[in-house]
């Protein structure tokens, strides 16, 4: 079954991995996406993350239910952060775990694809004096219709 965690705290990438995988010798393949704040032109000062508790760890269950339906998984861990963070921050991490390859990229690739349209989250970016509303952009939107 799924792990979600939406939470404002960093996380350690390697105690992530082994907490999912424990002592499950049937894996034969462990995919992870890393998504940081990216600072394009230098001008970034800070991105602020918003959701609504409650709402968005349900639809994220959802989502990670569905890619477990999907494909053969052993194990699937999402973790999506909040609050304001820094160039270079973590924001979101994806762990896929399968007996062979092919279902854990295909069920990350999946994950994130949804994640970066359609998961209930406001991105806002700060740079010098401005605020900017990050809005969904048509390559993401048509990037999940593949699924």
């Amino acid at each position: 079954m799924a792990s979600i965690s939406v939470q404002s705290e960093d996380f350690d990438i390697n105690y992530e991995i082994a907490s999912l995988k424990g002592d499950n010798n049937d894996v034969g393949a462990i995919v992870t996406f890393t998504g940081t704040v990216r600072d394009i032109g230098g001008t970034l000062h800070s991105m602020t993350l918003e959701h609504y508790p409650g709402m968005t760890e349900k639809e994220l269950k959802r989502i990670a239910g569905e890619a477990e339906k999907r494909w053969p998984l052993l194990g699937c861990r999402v973790i999506h952060r909040f609050g304001t963070l820094a160039p270079g921050d973590n924001i979101v991490l994806v762990i896929t775990l399968s007996a062979h390859r092919e279902a854990a990229f295909k069920a990350a690739d999946f994950l994130m694809d949804y994640l970066k349209s359609s998961a209930p989250f406001w991105k806002k970016e700060q740079t010098g004096d401005k605020e900017n509303w990050v809005q969904s952009r048509e390559k993401d939107e048509t990037a999940l219709k593949r699924w």
